[in-house]
């Protein structure tokens, strides 16, 4: 069957699409003439700052107000960083310093990046609270577990990151810290009554209501407002909790449709993003494997299932906030030893490193969420008088890094090191013969082994915070 070239036009307007290479695809370019809305950008798009620029100059050659989009979090989530880790500390680190004019700050200094890069939408902040210890997936990516610090945060990184003119979106409607599973994978399950939620997840999304342009919905099940599917999908909760009770008035931009939580649950990514605009989303984030053919699947499903009037609606939003980013972008010079100074500031430091000194350093292997992808972390590279190596920990054996310790103290670095009893068990296993400091880079836990000297915490895993464990080591390179 044709589809109208009309409606054709109207169901691109709600889509973001992605490609993969540091050079735009024809057919991405030729789509943006069409009506496109935009397209995502990742880490296998970046290279380099020139390389980026000139890619996103190419992008607006098919449409000048396209939306180019990102995950710019700073700290373990970063695309403009992804071959050498942020120079920012992330969420958590910037919760537990608590300085709401740091946060704005520093959130500035990433919009001002993204200004130079051509990037008008930033998939960011992450204002979720996390109240889950060992959530797979939010982690240090959040403020912290508190909602009123969360909220308070939220505020001041939405402000600093639109001071710039790049449009903030804040994640993941209606909360997602409680989870304990990841939504790339499966559909995670919030049950809770719609009060929990208000007074525990939902008070940083009232927070930023009234301020940020954008906001993405979550591909999680809160049985209470959504029954058997995912926020996104809810009318009640895009409608009747954002929109009506809470007063948004910018764009719902969807969480990548190609996840479990949303594909799996609809059937299929045009079935899923006939949902999400039927419930209220305007921008559909399609996903990271990205073609021609799905984006033609996706708009025809959507023209011939989508009320014109809808599509109309969510297109005059989408165009409504990149008329605002072209008329408030703004290059601002900002204190490039702003990202290092703030990571500083965020060490937190149990016990004495008096007995640490020239140690061998000890670096556990870890995985990395679907959403950080595999970015370089650890003090590695900002070593000096210390030597490194990585051991997996479930195969480590104790004695032999002891024995090549010889009378060196040992450092061990770690990402949720509590989560793992490999990881407990050969850490206690060095600190009952040698003087031993931990260095925990992920979500922090109250575990703490019983003979270490000291228990340094940095609330994430970017260059920044590595560097700052380093520094505080007393082992950084000059």
């Amino acid at each position: 069957m044709a589809i109208d070239p009309g409606l054709r036009r109207l169901a691109l307007g709600t889509l973001l699409a992605a490609f993969p290479g540091g050079t735009a695809p024809d057919w991405a370019v030729a789509l943006l003439t069409e009506g496109l809305a935009g397209h995502t950008l990742f880490g296998t798009n970046v290279a380099d700052p020139a390389q980026l620029s000139r890619l996103t100059a190419r992008l607006r050659e098919g449409r000048p107000d396209a939306v180019i989009a990102i995950d710019e979090e700073g700290g373990d989530v970063t695309r403009l960083a992804h071959r050498t880790g942020s120079p920012y500390p992330g969420n958590a680190a910037l919760g537990a310093v608590d300085d709401e004019k740091l946060t704005h700050e520093v959130y500035a200094a990433i919009g001002a990046d993204l200004v130079a890069a051509g990037v008008n939408l930033d998939l960011a902040p992450t204002v979720d609270v996390n109240t889950a210890d060992d959530n797979p997936i939010i982690g240090t990516r959040s403020f912290g577990a508190d909602p009123l610090l969360v909220a308070r945060h939220a505020r001041a990184a939405v402000d600093g990151l639109q001071s710039t003119g790049v449009a903030a979106c804040a994640k993941h409607f209606p909360g997602h810290g409680a989870t304990v599973a990841d939504s790339h994978l499966s559909l995670p399950t919030v049950d809770v009554t719609p009060e929990l939620l208000r007074n525990r997840d939902l008070p940083p999304f009232a927070a930023v209501a009234g301020s940020a342009r954008a906001v993405m919905s979550a591909h999680i099940r809160v049985p209470a407002l959504t029954g058997d599917d995912p926020a996104t999908f809810s009318s009640a909760v895009l409608n009747d909790l954002l929109r009506g009770e809470y007063g948004f008035r910018g764009v719902i931009v969807t969480d990548a449709l190609e996840m479990a939580g949303a594909a799996a649950s609809a059937g299929s990514i045009p079935r899923a993003a006939v949902r999400a605009l039927t419930a209220g989303a305007d921008l559909l984030c399609i996903g990271a494997k990205v073609d021609a053919a799905l984006v033609e699947a996706v708009a025809a499903e959507i023209a011939t299932s989508v009320p014109a009037a809808r599509l109309e609606e969510a297109v005059a939003r989408v165009a409504a906030m990149t008329s605002w980013t072209a008329q408030h972008r703004s290059l601002r010079p900002y204190d490039e030893s702003l990202g290092l100074a703030a990571a500083r500031r965020a060490v937190h430091i149990e016990g004495s490193l008096d007995e640490l000194v020239s140690p061998l350093v000890v670096q556990l292997g870890s995985g990395h969420s679907i959403a950080e992808g595999p970015v370089p972390w650890g003090l590695g590279p900002h070593l000096e008088g210390a030597e490194q190596v990585e051991v997996v920990p479930g195969s480590a054996d104790a004695a032999e890094l002891t024995a090549y310790a010889g009378t060196r103290p040992i450092i061990v670095v770690g990402r949720h090191a509590h989560r793992r009893s490999a990881s407990r068990d050969l850490i206690e296993a060095l600190a009952a013969t040698h003087p031993v400091g931990v260095v925990e880079m992920g979500w922090p836990s109250s575990w703490r082994p019983r003979a270490a000297k000291a228990f340094l915490t940095t609330f994430g895993a970017s260059r920044a915070n590595a560097r700052a464990a380093a520094e505080a080591l007393g082992i950084a390179d000059r």
